[in-house]
């Protein structure tokens, strides 16, 4: 007598008909196998990675700062020409439109002109020439420069084909000097970008040395650098930075009002994140991992940055991220009202000093576009920085 199993699945009420078995191929399970283990094994910069492409609009603005980046690292490469180069001939000249095609073929080209003064009002105004039709190309030769000041070259982006005189092409207007905006921009992206990134590397190292020192030892250093902590975030940042800045020489070169630029920067913006370390650490010191790196003779240093540190890689990665656009604000801040950099330095700030007066954004409102240029970054590292702080959370 043999027995029999039905294997269907037992019908609720209410349904007709017996329900689907469920086939789980082989192949399926050994797909889901490896994917958990690859999962499991996977270091934990992977995993981040993993979470931050789910966020779609970090990931776009990751690709915007990307490009950023590659301004900063290489701005004489998207020039048109030395950010320096003044001609009072070209004063005050609008933005030039780009156009594609030429007689029905693609031949980019920008209209010529010339700047002549309105015999009613005596103002400078540009008067747009069709009958001169300048070409444009991709990666044309232009003035030479060195690519991170190491390797010689002269290929610029976008660039005239007709390197002479008079037939420049200005993608972003002139100022009062008749300065080329779009050359400028790209440099002050330099400034502007490295100031914020040395900055924020200064101070996340004081942020972690500090912060690691008061969390890990406790008592008498603890209170002392706690102290310190809450005297400086009690004085108002905006004072302090107009008065450290003012009270540097006005002889300085360009060179050492950077460097004092950015060590004020980063000694005023390292205590949040010792805050945040050293309550980390507090819990951190009496973790099992901790402890047995004690018994096993390891050094006090090594016990901090080896096993304790590591532990908050993804949110110290995090926050530099986020304080990066508080950095490019701050110096566009003091060069904008004149304590930071100074003319011949080029920066964002430095830019926005040419529409300070209210004749000059009548005249040429373009000047206004540096400011454009820094809420974009700064939109963008916020983006990357939220996208990073939620990848990074280990208890998503």
């Amino acid at each position: 007598m043999s027995i029999t199993h039905d294997t269907r699945q037992p019908v609720p009420s209410g349904v007709e008909g017996p329900l689907p078995v469920t086939d789980v191929g082989e192949g399926t399970l050994t797909g889901l196998a490896e994917e958990a283990e690859a999962i499991y094994l996977a270091p934990n910069w992977k995993l981040v990675w993993w979470r931050f492409k789910k966020h779609r609009l970090a990931l776009v603005s990751g690709a915007v700062l990307i490009v950023i980046v590659l301004v900063a690292l290489v701005p004489d490469f998207f020039s048109t020409q030395k950010p320096h180069v003044t001609d009072p001939a070209e004063q005050f000249i609008p933005p030039r439109r780009i156009y594609l095609f030429d007689e029905g073929s693609f031949s980019p080209f920008v209209y010529g002109g010339q700047v002549t003064r309105n015999p009613e009002s005596l103002r400078m105004e540009w008067q747009v020439d069709e009958t001169n039709k300048i070409p444009v190309g991709l990666f044309v030769p232009g003035y030479p420069y060195e690519v991170l000041g190491i390797i010689p070259a002269q290929v610029h982006l976008v660039n005239s084909l007709e390197l002479d005189e008079g037939q420049r092409i200005h993608l972003l207007g002139t100022d009062r000097l008749g300065r080329d905006q779009w050359s400028r921009l790209m440099a002050g992206t330099q400034v502007s970008l490295s100031i914020g990134l040395v900055a924020v590397f200064v101070s996340v190292f004081l942020g972690i040395l500090l912060g690691g020192i008061s969390g890990y030892f406790g008592g008498t250093v603890d209170l002392v650098i706690q102290r310190l902590i809450e005297i400086l975030q009690s004085l108002p940042p905006v004072p302090i930075w107009m008065a450290l800045t003012a009270a540097m020489p006005r002889d300085w070169s360009v060179e050492q009002t950077y460097f004092a630029i950015t060590i004020i920067l980063a000694l005023l913006g390292w205590t949040t994140l010792a805050r945040e370390v050293r309550g980390r650490f507090l819990a951190l010191r009496e973790e099992d991992f901790v402890v047995a790196a004690k018994l096993s003779g390891c050094s006090q240093p090594r016990v901090i940055f080896r096993h304790m540190v590591p532990t908050m890689t993804s949110h110290i990665i995090a926050a530099a991220t986020l304080a990066i656009p508080v950095m490019i604000i701050n110096e566009t801040f003091l060069s904008f009202l004149g304590l930071g950099l100074r003319p011949p330095a080029i920066s964002w700030g430095v830019l926005l000093q040419e529409a300070q007066n209210l004749q000059s954004i009548v005249l040429a409102p373009w000047l206004l576009l540096p400011g454009f240029a820094v809420i974009i970054t700064v939109l963008t590292l916020n983006i990357v920085g939220d996208g990073l702080r939620d990848a990074a959370d280990p208890y998503r």
